[in-house]
């Protein structure tokens, strides 16, 4: 059950499948929860606020299974967590500019705090990055989500 919700129901292992490498797994794991993450957002933000905190604590709990592999690639439930974070609240166009923004910082690790996190043990250090990065991404989408309300 660990590997199945830790490499986000089989979409971490895609590239492996189509390319023979891991590499891009977690951008892949992130769009594949990029449509329920906003297709969420219909119920309301409450919805996803309680989703973003589910995926969280699965996430912690499934890498942490996997945290004496380092961060296997394939592990891409930390970056599902981030991505509903990222959309918490948002239109579509703004929950857009969060999913890049939160990527961005995720893989670049050169935001505020999101190197820092990742230092944390086990399946929490696997997850905190990406929360920190999805953070990111959420400000980034309220911000934009304001400025287009106030035009």
């Amino acid at each position: 059950m660990a590997r199945a919700v830790a490499s986000w129901f089989g979409c971490g292992f895609i590239p492996r499948r189509l390319r023979g490498a891991d590499e891009g797994a977690g951008t892949v794991g992130a769009l594949a929860a990029l449509v329920p993450a906003l297709l969420l957002g219909r119920v309301g933000w409450a919805a996803q606020l309680a989703a973003a905190v589910a995926i969280t604590g699965l996430s912690v709990w499934a890498s942490g299974h996997f945290a004496d592999e380092g961060d296997p690639a394939w592990v891409v439930v930390d970056e599902a967590a981030g991505t509903f974070i990222a959309t918490i609240g948002v239109s579509l166009g703004p929950a857009l500019v969060g999913f890049v923004v939160f990527r961005v910082a995720d893989i670049t690790k050169r935001f505020p705090l999101v190197r820092r996190a990742e230092t944390l043990p086990g399946g929490l250090g696997i997850t905190a990055d990406d929360v920190v990065a999805g953070l990111w991404g959420l400000g980034a989408a309220w911000i934009v989500q304001f400025l287009g309300d106030s035009f």
